[in-house]
Formats: structure tokens, C-alpha cells, sequence
């Protein structure tokens, strides 16, 4: 059997005439994907009477001698290999000629991950970070778009149009991120997605990993962070708000500067419950990253004015 095949190979490649112009041979699909382990079939249609039509391929070869159709069909395909060639020896000029078929076997991956190269747990403001996409056992890779997303917006899309290999591989592909306290929650993922042309599976086959949850610490910003003054009758209280965001959670202190009586881990405080008579009092807050500071002004006016 394997001396057979090899002399219809040998015999196949001295076919002097080109495919294409001149060859009265027809492909039907001329191009196909099929998924790996699905069925495919395809018809090689002849135009003028021959002596021999057939098909050359390693599994599901068949010719005919009679008919201007042949059929080339496999159950089940999982060669990554198979090159299919229908050839045709005819009576008149041209006498011989081929067709191959445009046969793209795909698989969609077994697993696409994201994780964060050399770090776990909680990122820093400022700091730059490297992401990873894997994907794992993917083909053929060359139709490959490797798509990443912050939340539902894409950030960045990665192509492999450059790598030939039609058998499944791996594949990875970073992302370099600079988060800031918007980032603080935010939800990163990456896409896999087979382009498979207008042939192929419609929408495009795409799995997708994971999302990997980002913490970001940061240091405390004020909600309002702009100094205030307020004015308030004689003997009455006005409150003092000086909420901030950070990560880890602020811890707040007040003072004033004719008691420096401190008040931690509260954001508002009433201006009467500090010194009588202080005209300003100044909130910080702060954490392990850094600290922030807020002055308020507060002016008092007789009763009755």
C-alpha cells in the first residue's frame, strides 16, 4: 500500500500542466474548514470526458474512470497534514492537470487563562505590571486573534499571522499595565478568536478566560479636596466633612492649632466639639502609601448679627 501511494505521488508531481488556467477541473467548495473530528466532503467536477479522475490524499483517496465527478470525503478528519489533490488525465490537451484544495482543519483551544507574571495579591498605584494570556492547544494559529479586555472595552488585540504551523500549539501574549485608583476593582480578560473567513464557522469560535480581578492600593484622595471655610454663629457647631478615598481604607486625625487633640478614624466632626474659640482646624488622612491633608476655616459671628 505505501509503495502504491508513493508512485501516484511521483506520479501526480510530473503533471506538467499548471492548475488553474487551462485545467478543466473544478473544486466544489474549491475551500473548506472544518473542525477537528467533523466530517467533510468535496466534489472534483471534470468539464471534458477523461481516462482517469481521482483524488490523491493520505486517508479517503477514490478515482473513476467513467464518471466526470469524484468525491473526496472523510467520517471523521483529525490529519493535520491531509492535502487533498484531485488530478485528471484526459484525452485532449491539456492532458493532465491538478486542483488542490484550500483545507484548513481548525481547533478552538482547550483552555485560554490570564494571570499576573511574578506577582499575587494587590497591586500599587504608578507601578508597572506584565499580564499574561495562555492559550493552550490552538489551530491553526495564523487565524488566531488573542483579544484583551478591561471590563467590556478592548484594550489591546494580538494576531499570529507571522507563525505557520497547522498543527495545534501554545501560544501567550502580555500585556504591560499601569493601574491607578480607577483601576481598583477592574476586571482584565482575554479572548481567543479563530478568523476563519467567510468558509468558516460564523460567528467566529472564541473562548473566553477567566477574569482576573485587579486590587490596587493607593493613597488617600479627598472626595472635596479643595480648602473650606465656613462661618457659624457664636455657641453653635458647624460640621467638618473630610471624607477621602484610598486603598488600604484612610485613617483620619484632626488638629487644631491651639490644641493639637487629635480625633482619628472619623470623617466629619462638629466644630464646637474641639477647642472653643479655634478658628481653623486641619484633617489628615492617611495610610500605609501616603497621606493627604485638608484645611477647613471657620469663622465665628456674634449672636444676633
Amino acid at each position: 500500500m505505501e509503495r502504491e501511494y508513493l508512485k501516484l505521488t511521483v506520479f501526480l508531481s510530473a503533471l506538467c500542466a499548471a492548475s488553474g488556467e487551462g485545467c478543466s477541473l473544478e473544486l466544489r467548495p474549491s475551500r473548506v474548514v472544518v473542525g477537528f473530528g467533523d466530517p467533510v466532503s468535496v466534489s472534483c467536477v471534470a468539464s471534458r470526458p477523461v481516462r482517469v479522475l481521482g483524488w490523491e490524499a493520505a486517508i479517503g483517496s477514490a478515482h473513476t474512470q467513467s464518471d466526470l465527478t469524484v468525491r473526496w470525503g472523510v467520517d471523521s478528519l483529525k490529519d493535520w497534514i491531509e492535502e487533498p489533490i484531485c488530478y485528471g488525465v484526459f484525452f485532449t490537451a491539456p492532458r493532465q492537470c491538478e486542483e488542490k484544495l484550500n483545507l484548513v482543519l481548525y481547533k478552538i483551544p482547550d483552555s485560554v487563562s490570564i494571570s499576573a507574571v511574578n506577582h499575587t495579591g494587590p497591586m500599587t498605584d504608578g507601578q508597572q505590571y506584565q499580564l499574561q494570556c495562555e492559550v493552550q492547544n490552538i489551530a491553526p494559529v495564523q487565524y488566531l486573534t488573542l483579544r484583551w479586555y478591561r471590563g467590556q472595552t478592548e484594550v489591546y488585540n494580538h494576531t499570529f499571522s507571522d507563525l505557520t504551523p497547522d498543527t495545534p500549539v501554545q501560544v501567550s501574549s502580555t500585556l504591560l499595565v499601569t493601574p491607578t485608583s480607577a483601576d481598583d476593582g477592574a476586571q482584565y480578560s482575554c479572548v481567543a478568536e479563530l478568523e476563519l473567513g467567510p468558509e468558516g464557522p460564523q460567528p467566529p469560535p472564541e473562548v473566553k478566560s477567566e477574569p482576573l480581578n485587579i486590587t490596587v492600593h493607593y493613597s488617600p484622595v479627598f472626595y472635596s479636596p479643595d480648602d473650606e471655610t465656613l462661618e457659624v454663629t457664636e455657641g453653635e457647631g458647624v460640621p467638618l466633612n473630610c471624607s477621602a478615598q484610598g486603598n488600604p481604607f484612610p485613617v483620619y486625625s484632626w488638629s487644631s492649632p491651639l490644641n493639637q487633640e487629635e480625633k482619628t478614624s472619623q470623617t466629619q466632626i462638629t466644630s464646637t466639639s474641639l477647642t472653643p474659640g479655634a478658628h481653623s482646624y486641619t484633617c489628615t488622612a492617611s495610610n500605609q502609601l501616603g497621606q493627604q491633608s485638608k484645611k477647613f476655616t471657620v469663622k465665628i459671628l456674634s449672636k444676633g448679627v
